[in-house]
């Protein structure tokens, strides 16, 4: 049956996705093509390795959300998911190149979104877990199905750059907060009984406040 390898070369902004989506290059390697492969139904588990990159003061500090204070990160610092990945690979012999598309959110209450959010530069280290079914056709020209090896996978590094190039490029100078509904209802009564035009002018008007209260001795 076939033996199928992975590596992972690289990735770009996938143009004109309707939402924020990384298109990763996957080649695929065929190490028995005398036994072609029809199509492939592939998953992929796409973590984090957090722990394989160094942290500057200002993203461990950022990153306390995630990991806790820095001092507590030889406990804390882990791996995260990004997310799952389904995908159909075509009929090959040989080997195959493809995008691999990674859809983006910009929730920052996702923990993968927060990590990458409070990066500045450098690259995030990739880890791409595959398993799936691999219809092939033997020497007896007979249709097959087999599995894709759990020992199946690849590394690669992201260059954090082209995550905020993608992020700037759909969500210009703007970050997301979500609140439950008697939060936000109270902020809006808050705006509209002020006369405030904007959202920013609302909870800014309300920090400068804040500010301004003395602490309770």
């Amino acid at each position: 049956m076939p033996d199928l390898n992975f590596e992972v070369t690289g990735a770009e902004v996938m143009a004109f996705a309707a939402t924020p989506t990384l298109g990763f290059t996957l080649t695929i390697t065929n190490t028995m093509p005398e036994q072609p492969v029809f199509s492939v139904a592939l998953r992929c588990q796409l973590q984090i390795t957090a722990p394989q990159r160094r942290y500057s003061r200002e993203e461990q500090e950022r990153l306390q959300d995630v990991f806790g204070t820095s001092e507590r990160w030889s406990q804390t610092l882990h791996t995260v998911l990004w997310q799952h990945i389904s995908t159909v690979v075509p009929a090959f012999t040989d080997s195959i190149t493809m995008t691999l598309p990674v859809s983006c959110t910009y929730d920052l209450e996702v923990v993968s979104t927060k990590y990458l959010a409070a990066l500045q530069d450098g690259t995030v280290p990739l880890l791409f877990l595959f398993s799936g079914t691999i219809f092939y056709q033997n020497e007896e020209a007979n249709l097959q199905v087999s599995r894709v090896s759990w020992s199946k996978e690849a590394a690669f590094r992201l260059p954090i750059s082209l995550w905020q190039a993608m992020i700037e490029q759909y969500y210009p100078d703007t970050n997301w907060l979500r609140l439950q509904r008697d939060v936000f209802d109270q902020l809006y009564h808050y705006k509209v009984q002020h006369g405030l035009p904007t959202w920013e002018e609302a909870i800014g008007q309300l920090l400068a406040g804040s500010q301004e209260v003395e602490p309770c001795s």
